[in-house]
């Protein structure tokens, strides 16, 4: 089952509510993701991705997830 890049910005969303957020993609499997947010500061990258990819809720779980690959940038405003 194919997800849609406005899904996922609404799955991120909900565990980062004032985060500037964007996310590509056309295919329903493969997208790119940048995620701003003020919760990342005093993280290094790992905690930054990993927080992200948990707001996911398992939608990227195994092979019989939604979202096969997810190219994530994540930053601190500047």
């Amino acid at each position: 089952m194919a997800i849609l890049a406005t899904e996922i910005e609404t799955l991120i969303r909900q565990s980062f509510p004032d985060a500037e957020i964007t996310v590509m993609g056309e295919d329903g499997t493969h997208f790119s993701a940048e995620v701003t947010d003020e919760s990342f500061r005093g993280k290094n990258r790992v905690q930054q991705q990993r927080a992200v990819y948990a707001s996911l809720k398992g939608k990227m779980d195994g092979a019989n997830g939604e979202l096969h690959a997810l190219a994530l940038t994540t930053k601190v405003p500047g």
